[in-house]
Parts: C-alpha cells; sequence; structure tokens
C-alpha cells in the first residue's frame, strides 16, 4: 500500500508507470490470492492524485467491499433470489464464520422447489458462492462449509 501511496506522489522524479507497479504486485507471491483486486484497484485510481498510505488503504477496504457486493448480486440474480438477502446471508456467515444448511434452505425457501430441485438449486449456488466466501473470508476457516467443497 505505501509503493502504490508513493506512485501517485508528484515529485520532480517521477520513478515507476502505473504498468511497473503492477508488474511488482503481480510478481509479489504473498499478493496472490488479491492480485487481481489490487491490479483493479490501481487501474482505478485517478491520475494525478496524491494519497498517502491511509486514505490507499481504506480506498483499498471500500473498493474490495463494493467488489464482493457486485459479485454476490451478480450471484443472487443468476440464481433467482433477492441480493439484499443473499448479501444478509453471506455477512451472517462471515460474521459467525459458520455456514448453516439450514440457512441455506431458508433463502430459498421462496421459490418455492421441491426438495430435488432445491437441492440441485442449493448446489449451483454454492457452487458459485464457496469461492467468494474464502476470498473473502481470506484464509479463515469457515466451520461446515468443507460438506460443499
Amino acid at each position: 500500500m505505501g509503493l502504490i501511496a508513493k506512485s501517485t506522489q508528484t515529485t520532480s522524479k517521477q520513478t515507476m508507470t502505473r504498468a511497473e507497479l503492477i508488474d511488482m504486485v503481480s510478481a509479489n507471491a504473498n499478493l496472490m490470492e488479491e492480485r487481481d483486486d489490487i491490479i483493479a484497484y490501481i487501474n482505478s485510481l485517478q491520475t494525478g492524485e496524491a494519497l498517502n498510505e491511509t486514505a490507499i488503504r481504506e480506498g483499498y477496504e471500500s473498493f474490495k467491499e463494493a467488489k464482493s457486493a457486485e459479485d454476490v448480486t451478480l450471484m443472487a440474480n443468476n440464481h433467482g433470489l433477492a441480493p439484499d438477502t443473499l448479501q444478509a446471508f453471506v455477512n451472517n456467515v462471515m460474521k459467525r464464520m459458520i455456514f448453516d444448511g439450514e440457512q441455506l434452505s431458508d433463502l430459498l425457501a421462496p421459490l418455492e422447489l421441491g426438495w430435488k430441485d432445491r437441492t440441485k438449486k442449493e448446489l449451483a449456488l454454492m457452487e458459485d458462492l464457496v469461492p467468494h466466501l474464502h476470498k473473502i473470508a481470506q484464509g479463515r476457516e469457515i466451520s461446515g462449509l468443507a460438506v460443499y467443497e
């Protein structure tokens, strides 16, 4: 984050271009999990706007939250669910770090599906949702999620 902040500063010596900064982030092994998000964030920064490290960190966190909400909305639309309901489900899982299969059934109850169709729908939703939950968990274990992996 400090490196990104330095790259936004206007000095007489501009030592690193945006492309060079992205190359450096891409090459860093401990940033592999977040590489795509960091690159997208770097590309979203306005040119010529000087930011300090705190502003970069806060901006990146806001960027990740917005991207996560966008991903949840897309998943909800793809699976015929209300985006705010799916977001509340995801937030509850992340708050407790426990995945509850009954809450998943409750989430799909408004679709009024039979047990076979509901099971297929649950599996299809979880195929999309598991990677998203792992991404926002940032390496922490979510109890009960292994059933769907």
